[in-house]
């Protein structure tokens, strides 16, 4: 599902590892081009996503999530390279649980989306990463911020028996990948501080190699069907090579606060692609309940970077 080059620059943390400030004085449109490149990275994560679902039939989530993976780490052994990362016995055991993190992630995202609609299932998975972002500020302000968190939280989850809601089993898994997801956020924070995005490589690999063998048991040779192959490298190319590349050039240009405040719209961004690709359609209390995440996001992340020490660059 998600973007797995550069989450080791979380997007809702702003100690990330590359943060740019761009030329105080700006036109227009240099200011709109990294904007838009955010926004058509966005959407080809949240297409990848859709895609992925298209897989589900022939090798399930659980095959899915492999062989994204596995094309995925494919690509970025090409792209970056990442023998070349210089690791000790502290840091090798700290890229390991990033790594687990982050299959875990994807597997748990991916499981979840089988029965609840891509929108909401990306909506909880922010909890993990707004949670992150709470505790890294905890000024009084992110009360407001938990709150709205509740708030989108209640109105998706369903509170009584006449209450159709969402498949509590998938919302567990969303919410099991969010909070994988804040694991990736600590432990890609210190895997990264060495080695940069070639910890990414290394981290996917690992991945790869943890969700290998339940997608194997579950899907077997089913994952050596020639047409999926295809597909496959489609969903790691959209979910991981394309947006790295957009996301590198936008961070380039635009302050980490702003990029990490356009990133919280990411809910609503996988909401229309469900709605455009999969006709998901969702009830006005769920489009409201992303809303009040979305928010929570953007409150966190502003909080977090008027509080936060300025970044050092990992490389």
């Amino acid at each position: 599902m998600r973007n797995i080059l550069l989450k080791t620059a979380p997007r809702l943390y702003s100690g990330r590892h590359f943060v740019m400030t761009p030329p105080p004085h700006r036109s227009l449109a240099s200011t709109l081009y990294p904007v838009a490149l955010l926004l058509i990275a966005m959407a080809s994560i949240q297409s990848g996503a859709s895609l992925a679902k298209s897989m589900f039939p022939v090798v399930g989530a659980q095959g899915t999530t492999t062989l994204r993976l596995i094309f995925a780490s494919l690509i970025m052994l090409l792209l970056l390279r990442p023998w070349r990362a210089k690791l000790t016995a502290q840091s090798l055991r700290t890229v390991i649980v990033y790594g687990m993190a982050l299959g875990g992630m994807n597997f748990l995202f991916y499981m979840s989306v089988r029965t609840v609609p891509l929108g909401i299932a990306v909506a909880l998975e922010f909890t993990g990463p707004l949670a992150v972002a709470i505790y890294a500020s905890r000024r009084a302000i992110d009360f407001l911020w938990i709150a709205l968190a509740v708030v989108g939280l209640l109105l998706l989850i369903p509170t009584g028996a006449t209450n159709a809601g969402i498949d509590l089993l998938g919302a567990g898994y969303a919410l099991g990948a969010g909070f994988c997801w804040a694991l990736y956020i600590l432990f890609g924070q210190k895997a990264g501080a060495d080695n940069g995005v070639q910890t990414a490589a290394l981290g996917v690999m690992i991945a790869a190699l943890f969700v290998a063998p339940i997608g194997i048991v579950h899907a077997g040779a089913a994952l050596l069907t020639p047409s999926l192959i295809p597909i496959a490298i489609g969903v790691a190319i959209l979910s991981t090579a394309l947006p790295y590349t957009l996301e590198m050039i936008s961070l380039t240009r635009m302050p980490a606060r702003t990029f990490g405040t356009l990133m919280s719209v990411e809910p609503a961004v996988a909401a229309l692609s469900g709605l455009v690709f999969l006709q998901e359609y969702l009830s006005l209390a769920q489009w409201l309940a992303i809303t009040c995440i979305i928010l929570a996001s953007v409150g966190a992340t502003m909080t977090m970077a008027n509080t936060a020490k300025p970044a050092v660059a990992a490389d």
